[in-house]
């Protein structure tokens, strides 16, 4: 079932159960959560309350007068919207509720980002006919959304699509290569390689959380298959080793040090960034406090030994290149078309270009993907983006450091002038929704049985026009 179709399914789950008929279901329903809410976390016990109640459930659906007549279609997306709405209730009371899921997490993500450094496809075994990195970015960022939603299916279908985009890209390559058809031995390894690549947020917890809460008649067929590929890849990750990626054991160690190395660099350097920002922004104008950072950076490369291998010079192998302490000053200063046509060759040849673009989640994203709770992060992304712009610009010494032609700057500033009160409000209005379910869960909380039922089904609408997803909800 298609996200659109669900979506309908939703909403006409929600205006069913405001009919006066439905009045037992929505105590029902009420009823459930409360009590849900008030025990101790236990995953077993959760699980199965979950599962018993969905089932009691849409067997009750099935012989109320409210579906008489329906579908099997419309009975499946009464039973979606069912499942979606009370797992939206549950999230922060399910969702890596135990610290040992959370333990897991932390290890599991550590070790992605660390085996990520160095990992080719032919450590997994997979055949040059098969290898197209460029295309399995697609499958990384479908994977990569999985910690923006909250019901179980909507989780699921992130899974789904990253094991689609791969199913598809082997089954062309084999057709181009006159071969068989790709079959799990080698769909596997490439799966392995792009969850590796993408390093989910969380993946322990969300495979848990839809092992655990989605609805088991339909975890089946193709869902079920891919599903337990992905649970697959996790556990191999899990215990990867040299022997795992055919290689010897000292250069696995070497390899995990050096990204170690490499990480802890780029932490630090970070950290040493933002202390110099958070102590001279107060006392330092603008241009002083870019001048400062630019020291601070020249001033470490100074302390450097001159004959110590980059970090990306020790991963490929390639020559060290030192310079003649006589050699000339350089005095041409690089254009900023210049800087860009190099940066674009750099990023084509980066093995790990995917990475580049996770702190700009909305680089991939079509019109139909934005909500106008979108806008307000859209706005402080494109401030940040024409900030650092003009000062590279001003820095370069470029004359015109305009984003936009100066045709379009004025038309554009006047319309987003005229729809600035009109957006506030909506992102307002949607915030103060959104809030009543994110947060974090902080132990067995009581909630009150005479809370009013259309208190709850507004809001679990409005995350279905949202997609579901899940803002500030992670732990």
């Amino acid at each position: 079932m298609e996200n659109t179709d669900v979506f309908l399914g939703l909403h006409d789950f929600l205006e069913r159960m405001r009919q006066p008929s439905a009045a037992d279901f929505v105590k029902s329903i009420k009823s459930f959560i409360v009590s849900f809410s008030n025990n101790a976390p236990d995953p077993e016990r959760d699980s199965a309350a979950v599962q018993e109640f969905l089932a009691n459930m849409e067997a009750a659906f099935r012989a109320h007068p409210l579906w008489a007549g329906c579908s099997e279609e419309e009975l499946d997306s009464a039973g979606e919207g069912l499942e979606k709405y009370v797992m939206t209730k549950l999230f922060t009371r399910v969702f890596a509720s135990l610290p040992d899921d959370v333990k897991c997490d932390e290890e599991l993500n550590e070790k992605m980002a660390l085996v990520q450094q160095f990992i080719r496809p032919e450590n997994l075994d997979i055949t040059t006919n098969f290898q197209n990195e460029t295309s399995w970015l697609l499958a990384q960022k479908e994977l990569q959304k999985i910690n923006m939603y909250k019901a179980p299916r909507d989780k699921l279908l992130c899974i789904l699509s990253c094991c689609k985009v791969i199913n598809n890209l082997l089954f062309n390559a084999s057709i181009a290569s006159n071969e068989n058809p790709p079959g799990a031995d080698e769909f596997l390894p490439v799966l392995i390689y792009v969850t590796i690549k993408a390093n989910p947020p969380q993946l322990h917890s969300n495979l848990l959380y839809i092992q655990r809460y989605r609805s088991q008649s339909r975890l089946v067929a193709e869902a079920a298959y891919f599903f337990t590929n992905m649970l697959s890849a996790e556990s191999f990750i899990s215990n990867i080793d040299a022997k795992s990626l055919s290689m010897e054991e000292s250069e696995f160690q070497n390899n995990m040090e050096s990204a170690l190395a490499l990480l802890s660099g780029l932490s630090t350097d970070m950290d040493g960034l933002s202390n110099l920002n958070d102590q001279n922004a107060v006392h330092l104008p603008r241009e002083q406090l870019i001048d400062s950072k630019h020291q601070a950076l020249n001033s470490k490369k100074e302390k450097e030994p001159v004959n110590q291998p980059k970090s990306s010079e020790r991963k490929s192998g390639s020559k060290k290149v030192t310079f003649a302490k006589d050699q000339a000053p350089i005095t041409k200063v690089p254009s900023l078309s210049e800087l860009e046509n190099k940066g674009a060759t750099m990023l084509l040849k980066e093995d790990k270009a995917s990475q580049v673009f996770q702190e700009y989640p909305y680089l991939f994203a079509n019109v139909g993907d934005l909500t106008v709770s979108d806008i307000e992060d859209l706005l402080n992304n494109y401030k940040q983006l024409a900030f650092k712009y003009v000062c590279l610009s001003k820095g370069l010494g470029s004359t015109s450091p305009s984003l936009i032609s100066s045709n379009l700057h004025t038309p554009v500033l006047d319309h987003a002038e005229t729809v600035k009160e009109t957006e506030d409000q909506k992102i307002a209005e949607l915030k103060d929704e959104s809030d009543k379910d994110t947060g974090t869960y902080d132990g067995p909380k009581s909630v009150s049985v005479s809370e009013d039922v259309e208190s709850h089904l507004p809001q679990v609408e409005a995350d279905a026009h949202q997609g579901g997803k899940n803002d500030g909800t992670s732990q």
